[in-house]
């Protein structure tokens, strides 16, 4: 008999609604959140952060999700789920952390995919290349990449 297990991706708004309120002024679009995720399966919520960290649900330093989305089911056994996070343990440290294209929402993804084959809402993995076209993230580029070194975003 085959077990199922939900997997739940809870999104926060790290900007605390900041980012909803300013962005048309700051940036000339509406930017709904700046975006953190993790993945909550087998009783725990999955994240990273200083490397990949795990609560009980809701108990993380982010407080409570903004929005809880149903990312579906996934049979793998919890064992197998272990194995693929120490593999990812290498990828997702603390000082190979990139604010645009190795962060939180990436190691969400990857997770989302492997649990389920479904990727998180491209509102989410999309942002950073949003920001990045826009007038001001042009501006914030140089610095950006100052801070976390070269990414790959177009």
């Amino acid at each position: 008999m085959t077990t199922s297990y939900s997997v739940k991706l809870y999104v926060y708004d790290l900007s605390g609604g900041m980012a909803s309120a300013l962005s048309p002024g700051l940036i000339g679009r509406q930017i709904e959140g700046i975006w953190h995720t993790s993945v909550v399966i087998y009783g725990m919520e999955w994240y990273y952060g200083q490397g990949i960290l795990f609560d009980l649900p809701g108990e993380t330093p982010y407080g409570s999700p903004k929005n809880i989305l149903d990312m579906g089911y996934s049979e793998i056994p919890q064992e197998i789920f272990t194995e693929f996070i120490d593999e990812l343990r290498e990828k997702y440290t603390m000082d190979k952390y990139h604010l645009l294209d190795n962060n939180c929402n990436n190691f969400t993804n990857q997770v989302c995919q492997f649990l389920t084959g479904q990727s998180i809402p491209e509102y989410i993995t999309d942002l950073p290349a949003d920001f990045l076209n826009t007038p001001l993230g042009q501006q914030l580029r140089p610095i950006i990449e100052n801070m976390f070194g070269q990414n790959r975003q177009p």
